[in-house]
């Protein structure tokens, strides 16, 4: 008896890592996973770089939006259309993750483990999160290039609106990955929804000068607080914001912590199952 006793002295305890260390293993994992894969690199970062090159400069004069100084060139207007895609696109493609991972097994591995399902959501949302705020901030160096003057309360500002940008579609992104088993479907998902948030945004065309339908929709769009704030910011001398400062920061506030919430419910929810 004592010798059972013993032996089951013996035996590995399985013990209960936390929440930190596992959710900064999925963030660091999201990292080194992203930029082993250049050419997704490549793509978030020259899409939207040869977009605002080539519609920017199409549109030439064509497009005027004059607020205060005189008229603003589209190239300058769509510049930070041009960065809010950027974001999107890396916080909800990172999200793809997910769906790889469940179809790999890592991710029922991850379930299994003693570890709560919210380690998950934290360590897939940070880790995309970081990715996209770092995209952005890539993107955000070529705005002295147009004629934009950081001062450190506007350059703090903006890093701020992007990191909340980040993080809600980061959190967006994992809510529509999760329960699904496909990329295509993701996809099919990311065009039909996605892009109309961001054209809708304010991106492409001011609020002020939209149609009455489209811009009840555009007031609508957490999204066009971000890309107003930045437009203010990046250039105070020609753009007058539709809201202020104070109220598009809450709302991008509110609505990370909506979807970060909502993530948790959806991790909680689905049972996800091994790969056929």
């Amino acid at each position: 008896m004592a010798t059972h006793t013993e032996a089951l002295s013996n035996l590995p305890v399985a013990t209960n890592p936390g929440t930190i260390t596992p959710a900064l293993s999925l963030w660091w994992r999201e990292v080194v996973r992203f930029y082993r894969n250049r050419s997704r690199v490549v793509g978030v970062i020259a899409s939207p770089l040869l977009f605002w090159i080539v519609i920017g400069s199409g549109f030439g004069s064509s497009f005027s939006a004059s607020d205060k100084t005189g008229p603003q060139s589209y190239l300058t207007f769509f510049y930070t259309g041009a960065l809010t895609m950027i974001v999107l696109f890396t916080a909800i493609f990172t999200m793809m993750s997910v769906i790889e991972d469940r179809n790999e097994g890592f991710l029922l591995s991850v379930l299994v483990a003693p570890v709560s399902r919210s380690v998950i959501v934290l360590g897939k949302v940070l880790g995309g999160t970081t990715l996209a705020a770092l995209q952005g901030l890539m993107f955000l160096l070529l705005a002295p290039l147009i004629g934009v003057h950081f001062t450190l309360a506007s350059l703090g500002l903006s890093i701020l609106i992007i990191f909340l940008i980040a993080f809600s579609l980061t959190a967006l992104g994992f809510i529509i990955a999760w329960p699904m088993d496909s990329t295509q479907a993701f996809h099919a998902i990311i065009n039909l929804f996605l892009i109309p948030l961001w054209i809708l945004s304010g991106a492409m065309f001011s609020l002020a000068h939209a149609s009455t339908w489209i811009r009840t929709l555009m007031y609508a769009n957490p999204l066009t607080y971000g890309t107003d704030a930045l437009r203010a910011l990046l250039f105070p001398a020609t753009t007058t914001p539709t809201f202020s400062l104070g109220l598009s920061l809450s709302v991008l506030i509110g609505f990370s912590v909506v979807m970060f919430v909502f993530a948790f419910i959806v991790a909680n929810r689905r049972t996800t199952k091994p790969a056929a």
